[in-house]
């Protein structure tokens, strides 16, 4: 074990996480190179809640003020039955402080041209089109050939490439591959209701949920999760009439927004869940962290939150301590927090799916709200 401390970091993947990683690396004082498979940035997806764990990091790494300029913030969820009639309340915490809220949520687009911007702006060195062809490890760090051609010595290498990692794959095998889990996700951006003040969730009783998350003052999205066995492909062309097919059992709000805005197949955003779990996060010189190791479904909002949470806690030992000792701390903070939502998340869709089964849907929220709400 060598007891030099990183100096030099290569990020692969600019997602979230990625990002993240870069910023709070750089904020630190260690030089990034971040590389992108997509030739140019392409954002999948309509928007992101950050809960109280989220607000709270995204407020140490500066940004946390820009979010809620692009955004919409409220502190507590609401939950409804299928006819739209309030159920209780779950409030938030206020982890970042009085001066935040409990959630701010905001399109995609908008959260990664902020940490893109700030990315950029505190040295991380980004290229698109590029991705790992190779890289071999010495005791004292990782020389990684680029599709370039270019071969670079680094301290460390990060893979935040996804839930489809190639440097998993090249790391660890390809035998460890996402699993669906029965169930998909059907998004789609209108305008927002007035009343629709907070992420508001309607529990319907032949199966998943549907919902509405505030984005902006006059921009909301709609959300259901569905069973859908045998991961089955779906036309393009016909996703509005899908969706709205499978919301035909709501009233109310979700009624409305069915009938005259899921009018636009593409607008609509389809897509399986899938996850993994892997017990093995790192070897030598090479990280893996966010999708490519932990990636959950969306039934607690927290997938993107717990990539943004690794990257803070990966700066955070990188500049107390040597790599090695870094990566062991990092596992120590990380692992069965990560663990707690993944498997939480799919216990929440064992029971969508299967109401047979005695189910406690807002007893998983809070539990999840204590977990989250203790330091990372």
């Amino acid at each position: 074990m060598t007891n030099i401390k990183a100096k030099k970091v290569l990020i692969v993947g600019g997602g979230i996480g990625g990002l993240t990683a870069a910023i709070a690396l750089r904020q630190v004082g260690i030089d990034v190179d971040l590389v992108e498979l997509k030739a140019e940035w392409s954002v999948y997806g309509v928007g992101i809640i950050q809960q109280g764990n989220v607000v709270r990091e995204m407020a140490r790494l500066g940004i946390a003020d820009q979010c809620l300029s692009h955004g919409y913030s409220f502190d507590k969820v609401r939950i409804c039955n299928a006819q739209g009639n309030e159920l209780t309340i779950i409030p938030g915490k206020r982890l970042a402080g009085d001066a935040f809220p409990a959630n701010m949520a905001l399109p995609r687009i908008d959260l990664h041209n902020i940490l893109l911007e700030k990315a950029t702006r505190l040295g991380a060195h980004i290229e698109l089109g590029v991705t790992v062809e190779s890289f071999e490890q010495k005791p004292d760090g990782v020389s990684v050939c680029l599709t370039t051609g270019r071969i670079s010595e680094y301290d460390l290498l990060i893979g935040a490439d996804g839930i489809y990692s190639k440097i998993r794959a090249m790391l660890l095998g390809d035998q460890f591959k996402p699993v669906f889990t029965g169930q998909g996700g059907w998004r789609c951006n209108m305008p927002r209701f007035p009343e629709i003040d907070c992420l508001t969730v309607y529990r319907g009783e032949r199966g998943g949920q549907a919902g509405f998350c505030p984005l902006k003052d006059n921009l909301m999205y709609m959300l259901q999760t569905t069973a859908e066995p045998g991961n089955p492909w779906f036309d393009a062309n016909e996703l509005h009439t899908l969706f709205k097919q499978r919301l035909a059992e709501f009233e109310g709000p979700i009624a409305r927004a069915r009938d005259e805005f899921v009018t636009d197949p593409a607008q609509v955003i389809y897509k399986p869940f899938e996850t993994i779990f892997m017990e093995q996060w790192h070897a030598g010189r090479v990280l893996l962290i966010g999708d490519a190791v932990h990636a959950t479904t969306p039934h607690l909002g927290q997938g993107a939150g717990m990539a943004i949470e690794d990257a803070v806690v990966i700066a955070e030992e990188l500049q107390a301590y040597p790599v090695e000792k870094a990566l062991e701390r990092f596992m120590v903070r990380r692992f069965e927090r990560c663990k707690f939502i993944v498997e939480t998340s799919l216990q929440i869709g064992t029971w969508e799916m299967d109401r047979s089964l005695p189910a406690d849907f807002d007893g998983a929220v809070r539990r999840m709200l204590e977990v989250t709400a203790q330091p990372i």
